[in-house]
């Protein structure tokens, strides 16, 4: 983390790359964008998220790379980039003359990225000025899983801290900003979308803990993939200069996660999990884990042994294999779910540890690339029970 004016210094050092880079901003009356048909559209929706918007100028800087390097040919990339708590703008990145410029579409001001109403809007907007035959969607943020919107009044109980407020540690990365009135519900999200005409192709999450079977399920009529992390990310997001040509066209999630790989092995803090879940495959995991559940019940004195995917006491998300394993007991009824859960995460990869601003370093012995709520003792973890899953699923 920086302070202070190595902080200013730090940010006008990223703008001043990002601009030069050549994501410079074109300004252009909205009857002068280009409204056309193409093959898919990529939307990159960076709601305001407090502590990481310099480090969403470099995602946008290094996806640049990756066009350079690849070309657009029958795609096109429009952003949602929140520039202060009360303003932002859509925009497209270009691709011309073997550079990216960025033109201009629409600027918001006090725009409602926390309502369904809103999301619907922003979305409706995109469609408008880029319609096309797939859509996909990068989200770029803070994250906290499945969890309802945080009521610091509630917490302050428990005395429970996000992640995001540990200070003089590396930063990690709640969807949205680090305050509820800048937080979203998955089922918010959910609902923007579909409410939107759209059914995405993936959303990945450059956001902390969204890799987990209650977020899979709640956004499975809203996206057929979803790639993200079951843990904290580093604040540095998604490698897209190495990633980028995977999520453009056809998305090559096998490519994707062995390229979140190659990166955040050598990077300055080597840590990082990602899952790629399949959405259309978790219907078929519903009555598997019913019968489960109907038959099994935790023994408490495991939890302990449980693969724990966070850095909170009590923990909030743990391995959701590893847990079935604990918890079943019916060999055959066990592989008829590992088998279906293989189909549910396809893909997936980790450094061998995961890192959190709570705790720090964690060793990762077992990792089925999503996890699960369900054991949790968490006082923050209460709200579990009125998730879909778990309502579909006991």
């Amino acid at each position: 983390m920086v302070s202070g004016n190595k902080w200013t210094n730090y940010c006008l050092k990223i703008l001043s790359l990002f601009l030069l880079i050549s994501l410079s901003s074109c300004n252009k009356d909205e009857s002068e964008i280009v409204i056309s048909d193409s093959q898919k559209t990529l939307f990159i929706y960076m709601p305001w998220s407090n502590n990481l918007t310099s480090y969403f100028y470099t995602n946008l800087n290094d996806l640049g790379e990756s066009i350079v390097a690849r070309g657009l040919t029958d795609e096109r990339i429009i952003v949602f980039f929140s520039v202060n708590a009360s303003e932002a703008e859509l925009f497209e990145m270009v691709y011309k003359n073997g550079k990216v410029t960025r033109e201009s579409i629409k600027t918001y001001y006090n725009p409602s990225f926390t309502t369904a109403t809103g999301i619907t809007s922003i979305i409706s907007d995109m469609k408008q000025v880029a319609p096309a035959k797939v859509y996909s969607m990068i989200i770029g943020s803070h994250g906290m899983g499945w969890l309802p919107v945080d009521n610091k009044q509630s917490r302050s109980v428990s005395d429970f801290k996000p992640h995001w407020e540990y200070e003089n540690v590396p930063l990690t990365r709640y969807f949205g900003g680090t305050s509820p009135e800048y937080q979203t519900e998955v089922s918010t999200l959910s609902e923007g979308i579909v409410n939107a005409g759209i059914k995405m192709e993936y959303i990945l999450f450059d956001d902390c803990y969204m890799s987990g079977i209650e977020v899979g399920y709640e956004l499975r009529y809203a996206t057929d993939h979803i790639i993200a992390s079951t843990s904290e990310i580093m604040a540095y997001g998604m490698p897209y200069a190495i990633i980028g040509e995977y999520l453009l066209g056809t998305p090559d999630y096998q490519k994707i996660c062995d390229g979140f790989y190659q990166f955040y092995s050598t990077y300055q803090y080597p840590y990082g999990t990602l899952g790629v879940i399949d959405c259309r495959e978790i219907d078929a995991l519903v009555p598997i884990m019913r019968e489960i559940n109907s038959n099994y019940q935790f023994d408490a004195s495991l939890i302990s042994s449980l693969q724990r995917l966070d850095g909170y006491s009590p923990t909030i998300f743990f391995d959701f294999g590893d847990y079935v394993d604990k918890l079943c007991h019916d060999e055959a009824l066990k592989l008829t779910f590992m088998n279906q859960l293989q189909r549910v995460v396809p893909n997936k990869t980790h450094i061998g540890a995961y890192y959190s601003m709570k705790n720090g370093v964690n060793r990762i012995n077992t990792f089925s690339g999503i996890t699960i709520s369900d054991p949790s003792i968490s006082n923050q973890a209460i709200g579990k029970v009125n998730t879909p899953w778990y309502v579909a699923t006991h």
